[in-house]
C-alpha cells in the first residue's frame, strides 16, 4: 500500500498507516509518549510525533513492515532509536533511552494497558515504564521532568513503587 502524496497525508493518517502496517506484521509495539501520557495523567497536548516502543530484537522486523508499505525507515541511532518517515511526519521507534539504560523488555509488554489510539487497540507503556523512560531525559534541548511529576500526582497511589 502506497500512501498519497505527502501534502495530502496528515500527520494523524501518517500514524494510522505505521500502526496498520506494524499490526498486519504482527510487529509487537507499545504506545508511548505523549498518547500514554494523556491517558495516565489526563493531559492532553499537541506532539510533533508518536512515540512507539518495540524490543530492539524487533527493529529488522519493524522496519521491513514498514518498507514493504512505503514507509521510510531510518535507524537515526543503533543504541536506542529508529523512525519512520514520510515528509514532516515521524514516528519514534524506540528500544531504550539514549543513555542505554531503560531499555524496552519483555516486562515492558507484561506490564502494558490495552487502550484503543486512532482507531486501534493497542497496548499502552504502562506508568511505570513511562515515568522510567522519562526520568533520564534532561538534555540541553530536551527535559522531560514535567512529565514525570504529572504521573507522580496523578498516579502516586497506583504506581508499583
Amino acid at each position: 500500500m502506497r500512501l498519497a502524496s505527502v501534502s495530502t497525508v496528515s500527520h494523524t493518517d501518517f500514524y494510522r498507516s505505521v500502526l496498520r502496517a506494524l499490526k498486519l506484521a504482527e510487529v509487537e509495539f507499545l504506545i508511548g509518549g505523549t498518547y500514554a501520557l494523556a491517558r495516565h495523567t489526563g493531559i492532553d497536548r499537541r506532539t510533533k510525533d508518536l512515540d512507539l516502543m518495540i524490543r530492539r530484537r524487533d527493529w529488522p522486523s519493524a522496519a521491513h513492515a514498514l518498507r514493504a508499505c512505503g514507509i521510510h525507515t531510518r535507524l537515526s541511532f543503533p543504541h536506542w532509536l529508529g523512525k519512520a518517515l514520510q515528509g514532516k511526519s515521524q514516528v519514534d521507534i524506540i528500544f531504550s533511552g539514549g543513555n542505554g539504560l531503560t531499555r524496552v523488555d519483555d516486562v515492558w509488554f507484561e506490564r502494558a494497558i490495552p487502550a484503543r489510539v486512532l482507531g486501534f487497540n493497542v497496548l499502552l507503556t504502562s506508568p511505570e515504564e513511562l515515568f522510567w523512560s522519562k526520568a533520564f531525559v534532561m538534555e540541553r534541548e530536551r527535559y522531560d521532568g514535567a512529565d514525570v511529576l504529572h504521573l507522580i500526582l496523578a498516579r502516586a497511589e497506583t504506581l508499583d513503587w
